[in-house]
């Protein structure tokens, strides 16, 4: 008979709100330092439910002298590493599954199913995302251990008991060939230390007298399990935030006291307790609001009516001169690409006003996969980016080139070198073979990006061993060469690491009986990998030691403190959208799947007790309402990481005909209906220097229609306008044009401007 589960013992103490990042790690650091000092620093273990942060925990404690005035050597960890290494030292021999070798198991499984696939699965397998949308569902019923077996009682739908019987029998593969997979690791170390298999805890538990649980407010069913069964002979503190919980609200509804059991001991740290209001931030206000729903406070703390908004003693706003306790700043443009330039117009802006590095910003996008895109755009309008990570593969020239390498020495190994001997010397005769045939592009990608690429050279690098026939054409062909010398510093990295996933890839093909350790094997599995993999999957670096702005999701702003933070996209089809949980089922579906591994059903007094920014009265849809509260929360937790200036941004959106609208937020728009707060819209005339090409090019191109429409605007409102200096600027256009060294092309992109502004061109958009 299974043990059962040991209940949290020890003191959980909340602040009463999410409080600037700062003075949230001050917190934390005074509770380790008074740990530290009675059962010394490395007697002490501090663990953070999220890796996201958790560097810059470890610098704020290191930094709590003792009483001797010494700094600390603090145990810091995430949760899921510290559950991978007990699991390591109950079973050392185990192998954690990576990415690519889970994409190719799980797929070979599916293939080989017994079960009849239901008839929508199989239409959805169509769909692009399908497999990623499929992989996320399997791993989140894995971290919660939904097994067929435990839901078939509630009648599951269709298509969720065959994913959960694929998962189980996924799981059982797994565990016959010694690997188990990251989202298992906790379920798994949780039985072994509630059972105390081979004196686990008893061991673990020897070198820890103390633990801190950080980040408390997001440790799920599973994570206060495994906190309590490693914590049975330790003191334990809690330290969490209310109104601050995003992951584990989107499985578990409620607040984390609600949660927690009789056993700990709950302080709620109020208002006052948390730190000085008139210190606050300009926009702590706004994170209030956000996150509690609650409206400016006056001086001693107490909500303020409208009334009284009128007259705080924080001043007067010097756009409106009404009375302000709070306020963020406003970007709005006509697109989302324009959203970005402006963005890096102002970070030019307080770069020169207030000399900051770029690494004091942070631009924060909805969803992790708008990252790439984001920190492409940013750096060709010359602004250097921090974000570091695995970009998706199949956007990786070198990670292309070697499946074009791997895809000829497939025909070679099946063909012989006839047809590419022929096709490389111009003879596209073949009758089944054109120029979208896959060996036909791949031949022709080697060409376009190997000098002295020849049927020649495919065949020398060949060799018995895949991986070494990799790594010789990297060698001949000069691979990472070209990319340092290609490609930016950031992208040169990137690179890098597509080429070592690429290498991985084939050693393992050449260890596992999954598929065959030949080139077929190993593009069948750089196929999948390649369609399946997704933007920043892996791990992202947001501060590496060259600096530059950071580009994450809003997510990942939790614990980061920066002097600007941008938020992108405040638009309502993004904060709080339109799609919750996933893109696999229809939302009427969900509302019906009990045994989905989220919340699909909440209750009216769900929402309510889960969320304070929305009453009884307001709730509408109880689905709907309880998800669109989260990603409310989500802006929240981001917009307090800024310390200085906080920007919110949004941009035009077509609403059909010649006809466009602004469709913001409506978070943003009740931000701005609020007494006391305000959105000061940022100038987009900034006397910022106009840094990068990208940048420069487009502010040339504006100029001849910007001109006319001044001119134009002055005359229809009965003004006068300057025509010397529109002249002037005009001469000196031409002059660039006529005597310059410029591109044909830039110079009649120029000229059509020109165009445009008289009305000679009309452009359809």
């Amino acid at each position: 008979m299974a043990p059962s589960p040991a209940s949290l013992q020890g003191t959980c103490k909340l602040r009463a709100e999410p409080a600037p990042s700062d003075e949230l790690f001050d917190w934390i650091a005074g509770e380790y330092a008074a740990f530290a000092a009675e059962y010394g620093p490395r007697n002490v273990l501090v663990l953070k439910r999220h890796p996201a942060g958790l560097e810059r925990l470890a610098d704020a404690l290191a930094d709590t002298g003792t009483t001797d005035g010494t700094p600390q050597s603090p145990r810091v960890e995430s949760l899921p590493e510290h559950a991978s290494k007990v699991l390591e030292a109950l079973d050392p021999t185990l192998d954690r599954l990576e990415y690519e070798e889970r994409i190719e198991l799980i797929s070979l499984v599916i293939d080989g199913a017994s079960r009849e696939v239901p008839p929508y699965l199989e239409r959805a397998a169509a769909h692009e995302s399908f497999a990623r949308d499929v992989g996320q569902l399997l791993l989140e019923a894995t971290r919660q251990r939904f097994r067929l077996a435990d839901v078939e009682s509630e009648d599951p739908h269709d298509c969720l008991a065959f994913l959960y019987a694929m998962n189980d029998r996924f799981h059982a593969e797994l565990e016959d060939r010694g690997y188990v997979e990251r989202a298992d690791v906790i379920p798994r170390t949780v039985d072994a230390l509630e059972a105390n298999t081979d004196d686990l805890r008893t061991r673990i538990g020897e070198s820890i007298d103390a633990v801190l649980a950080v980040e408390f407010e997001e440790y799920r069913r599973l994570d206060r399990r495994y906190l309590a069964a490693l914590t049975a002979d330790a003191d334990l503190v809690c330290l969490g935030e209310r109104h601050a919980s995003v992951e584990r609200t989107r499985v578990e509804s409620g607040s984390i006291e609600d949660c927690v059991g009789d056993g700990l001991e709950i302080e709620v740290l109020e208002s006052d307790e948390n730190g000085s209001e008139t210190a606050a931030s300009p926009h702590r206000s706004v994170t209030r609001l956000l996150a509690t729903g609650e409206t400016p406070r006056t001086a001693g703390g107490a909500p303020q009516t409208t009334d009284e908004a009128s007259r705080t003693i924080d001043g007067l706003s010097p756009t409106t001169g009404r009375s302000t306790t709070g306020y963020a700043r406003r970007i709005r443009t006509r697109t989302a690409r324009e959203q970005i330039r402006s963005v890096a117009t102002e970070i030019q802006a307080l770069r020169d006003r207030n000399g900051w590095s770029y690494d004091a910003v942070a631009v924060a996008v909805p969803r992790i996969e708008r990252v790439p895109e984001t920190r492409t755009q940013l750096r060709e309008a010359g602004i250097p980016t921090a974000t570091i990570g695995t970009p998706s593969l199949a956007e990786d020239p070198a990670v292309n080139e070697l499946y074009a390498f791997v895809t000829l020495q497939c025909a070679r190994e099946r063909d012989g070198d006839g047809w590419i001997d022929a096709a490389f010397a111009g003879d596209r005769s073949s009758p089944d073979r054109d120029a979208d045939d896959p060996e036909t592009v791949a031949l022709e990608r080697l060409r376009a990006r190997v000098d002295d690429f020849s049927p020649a050279l495919l065949a020398d690098c060949a060799g018995a061993s895949v991986s070494r026939s990799l790594e010789r054409w990297i060698r001949r062909t000069d691979l990472k060469g070209r990319i340092a010398r290609e490609e930016d510093w950031i992208d040169a990295r990137e690179g890098n690491a597509g080429v070592r996933r690429v290498l991985e890839i084939a050693r393992f093909v050449e260890e596992t009986d999954l598929v065959g350790p030949d080139w077929g094997g190993l593009r069948r599995m750089l196929r999948r990998t390649i369609q399946y993999d997704a933007p920043y999957v892996h791990a992202v670096e947001t501060q590496p030691p060259t600096g530059g702005v950071t580009v994450c999701a809003v997510d990942d702003l939790k614990y980061d403190s920066r002097e600007a933070v941008f938020l992108l996209d405040l638009i309502d089809d993004t904060y709080p959208g339109e799609q919750f949980l996933t893109q696999l089922f229809p939302t009427a579906w969900l509302r019906e799947m009990d045994s989905y591994p989220a919340v699909t059903d909440p209750s009216v007094e769900d929402v309510t007790s889960t969320f304070a920014t929305v009453d009884a009265d307001g709730v509408g849809d109880p689905f709907e309402t309880y998800h669109a509260q989260r990603s409310r929360r989500r802006l929240a937790l981001g917009a307090r990481a800024a310390r200085s200036r906080l920007y919110c941004c949004s941009y035009e959106r077509g609403a059909g005909g010649l006809r466009r609208t602004y469709d913001e937020s409506r978070y943003l728009q009740e931000l701005e209906a609020t007494p006391g707060l305000e959105l000061r819209a940022v100038d987009a005339d900034t006397d910022a220097a106009i840094h990068g090409e990208s940048n420069a090019l487009e502010a040339l191109l504006a100029q001849p229609r910007g001109e006319l429409e001044r001119i134009l605007r002055e005359a229809s409102t009965g003004g006068e306008a300057d025509l010397g200096a529109t002249e002037e600027l005009f001469e000196e256009i031409a002059v660039v044009l006529a005597e310059g060294d410029v591109d044909d092309e830039l110079a009649e992109a120029v000229r059509s401007q020109f165009e445009f502004a008289a009305g000679e061109v009309i452009r359809d958009d």
